[in-house]
């Protein structure tokens, strides 16, 4: 971690975006390179001006990836203006303030069994696995009408589709594609079986423009939702709880007014979590920006992680400030349309698992240090051992 910090620190001190080379990788060949944009300032201008910085070309790839891997990857996500608006308008009906409140009682209530899971062991567990991940797989699955049945295959998939190829779920590498596309081929079946309700069904019954969604646009959407789902809420779950055993009085701020400190918590846990570490976005046309020049075509990466650390926006920041005011972090992305759909949702369930958590088990910390996933894209924990 404090490589990584010391890294972004160098890169944010120069004068202009440094070019970094594209390796190799097993299912693509290198390609011409990209810009890391590493300054709060640029990655918010680069993200409220879409129709310059576009995503069609792939927004969670650094290299232009093989066709085939459109369809199960080529969802919403990878779109850029007018089928990005008129698809994100469908999807962003399940994700409004007034329809997740209507899934309060059942995040309140799915917290509180996982906790009582959790005072049954007695010693504590894995905190990601029988903690951090169950919420968000949970409600998620549940907002797609998922039976419970099929909730291992959803998280299991998950897993490899943003592995960053960590061994532990791609192996050597040498069978990445194949493990890719098995996973996006899961959970691509899953999506066309027949719902009654969720939203899988609403999106079956889309009409746009005219169009019904084909069945492979049809699973894509589902492989973005239920994988940013659970796993990027997953991570922040797991990052909150590692901060505040590592700040102490952080953590007496917060259970001195839990609910008046919350949501502020929950805001500096995803600022320094930053569960996303970096989306990709082309050049459509030559461009200037904050005294650097683009030339149409060139990749930049929009590096959210170190945005939230920037120095020229964030006093002291590296500190974990659950008092932080005001706090324009980007772990949600930049402003603009591909601004996280869920972000609404992912805020209502951190806060409740700390709201349960603290309340029940107030002295609950991280043991040890976190099993981090081996990925630039993800800022993941895949275990961490809790105790209480």
């Amino acid at each position: 971690m404090e490589e990584r910090e010391a890294a972004f620190a160098v890169l944010r001190a120069q004068p202009r975006p440094v070019r970094f080379r594209e390796e190799e990788i097993s299912f693509a060949p290198a390609g011409p390179g990209y810009y890391a944009l590493v300054r709060h300032a640029d990655i918010i201008e680069a993200s409220r001006n879409p129709d310059v910085f576009c995503s069609g070309q792939s927004s969670t790839s650094i290299h232009d990836l093989p066709v085939e891997f459109n369809e199960y990857f080529g969802s919403m996500i990878n779109m850029d203006d007018p089928r990005h608006a008129r698809l994100r308008r469908i999807v962003s009906r399940a994700f409004t303030p007034r329809m997740i409140q209507k899934f309060e009682q059942d995040v309140r209530e799915e917290a509180a069994r996982i906790v009582d899971r959790l005072i049954d062991t007695g010693q504590g567990a894995d905190f990601v696995t029988e903690v951090a991940a169950r919420l968000p797989l949970k409600i998620i699955c549940d907002m797609m009408g998922i039976p419970e049945s099929d909730y291992q295959t959803v998280f299991d998939a998950s897993n490899v589709i943003l592995s960053g190829g960590d061994p532990e779920f791609i192996g050597d590498g040498s069978r990445a594609a194949e493990l890719l596309l098995g996973a996006g081929q899961r959970l691509q079946e899953l999506a066309s079986i027949p719902r009654e309700d969720g939203l899988i069904a609403a999106l079956t019954s889309a009409n746009i423009d005219g169009e019904k969604l084909t069945t492979q646009e049809l699973g894509s959407f589902f492989i973005l939702l239920v994988v940013a789902g659970n796993e990027t809420t997953r991570n922040a779950i797991s990052h909150g709880l590692h901060l505040f055993t590592r700040n102490p009085v952080q953590r007496a701020l917060l259970l001195e007014d839990l609910d008046g400190r919350l949501p502020g918590a929950v805001e500096e846990i995803v600022r320094l979590a930053s569960p996303v570490a970096w989306m990709r976005r082309t050049l459509t046309r030559d461009h200037s920006m904050n005294g650097m020049d683009y030339a149409k075509g060139d990749k930049v990466l929009l590096y959210y992680w170190a945005a939230n650390r920037d120095e020229a926006v964030f006093a002291e920041p590296y500190a974990f400030d659950i008092l932080r005011d005001p706090n324009p972090h980007v772990g949600f992305g930049g402003p603009g349309p591909h601004f996280c759909l869920g972000a609404h949702l992912a805020r209502r369930e951190i806060s409740v698992m700390f709201r349960e958590l603290f309340t029940r088990l107030p002295e609950i910390r991280s043991v040890g240090e976190p099993d981090r996933l081996l990925s630039s894209f993800i800022n993941g924990i895949k275990h961490m051992e809790c105790a209480f």
